[in-house]
């Protein structure tokens, strides 16, 4: 009596014999399990709370549990906001307002970096400049108001003044780590390779210290609109912040609303300039991003 024997079955990956006797390898890749999940476009789930939020803000308004005079709905808003762009007011204010904002960014920008390199390249700059610095730093910029207003008066100097101050410690500061952050051994590296001291700072020092120094942009540019709602309360008769100083003397919450979403906008704006100046500036650092 003979005993059959079926042939084992296959396992996964490799295929039965082939005609010729030998085995044959169906390699397939191997799909991470975050990839298999189903996807959902990005932007789609960065838009899912602020449009949740705006439904139930309506839905509050709509009953009444959040009456007009307290906050206008999203609906007010949106015809508020619709009838200040055909009447031109809306975009002359933001026009004042962002040369306000780059004005005091440039010089905010030229002031912070200068006295990052000079204390972050040198000792004696150091000990001369980091101290001030950071004593000055721990001054509310708002408290400077009055004082600015009794040096430069009431005009356009004032705000600028108030936006540069409010510029130029994060920067400073952000830059400083990045440079005293840079790895000695990478300094040893290029003093090894002949490198003089200007090719050291501009091969090794300044590349390293590239990611602080955008880092500190960042929150500069954030610093810059909020010092721009104080700098515009200053006897300012143009600007974003004069709207929101006249619609609060007519109690109209739909206009503050409105004047507070472009600040909000415009900030978001200029974070996005940014992050896409590290992605393209930063292509030599990879990074994680998330899963």
């Amino acid at each position: 009596m003979s005993i059959s024997h079926a042939p084992p079955a296959p396992r996964s990956g490799i295929s039965p014999l082939s005609k010729d006797g030998e085995f044959s390898l169906d390699l397939q890749p191997l799909v991470p399990a975050s990839a298999r999940r189903a996807r959902v476009p990005r932007w789609l789930r960065r838009a899912t709370g602020p449009v949740l939020l705006l439904l139930l803000w309506q839905l509050l308004s709509a009953t009444g549990v959040l009456p007009a005079d307290v906050l206008a709905s999203p609906g007010r808003i949106a015809e508020v906001g619709r009838d200040l762009v055909a009447d031109g007011s809306l975009s002359s204010a933001m026009a004042t307002s962002l040369q306000r904002v780059a004005a005091g960014l440039l010089f905010g920008t030229v002031v912070g970096t200068g006295l990052a390199l000079v204390s972050g390249l040198f000792r004696i700059g150091e000990d001369l400049v980091d101290a001030p610095v950071q004593m000055l730093r721990t001054v509310p910029f708002v408290g400077l108001i009055p004082l600015f207003i009794i040096w430069f008066g009431i005009g356009e100097t004032p705000k600028i003044a108030i936006i540069t101050l409010g510029v130029t410690f994060p920067l400073y500061l952000n830059v400083y780590a990045g440079i005293r952050g840079v790895d000695a051994q990478l300094i040893e590296a290029g003093e090894s390779l002949g490198l003089s001291r200007w090719g050291l700072v501009r091969h090794v020092v300044l590349p390293g210290a590239l990611p602080g120094a955008l880092t500190g942009l960042r929150y500069s540019l954030g610093i810059a609109w909020l010092a721009l709602v104080f700098a515009e309360q200053v006897n300012a008769d143009s600007g974003i912040g004069f709207l929101m100083v006249q619609a609060r003397d007519f109690l109209r919450t739909d206009v503050i609303v409105v004047c507070l979403i472009v600040y909000a906008f415009l900030g978001l704006l200029a974070d996005f300039i940014v992050r896409s100046l590290e992605r393209l500036l930063l292509q030599w650092r990879p990074t994680f991003t998330g899963r």
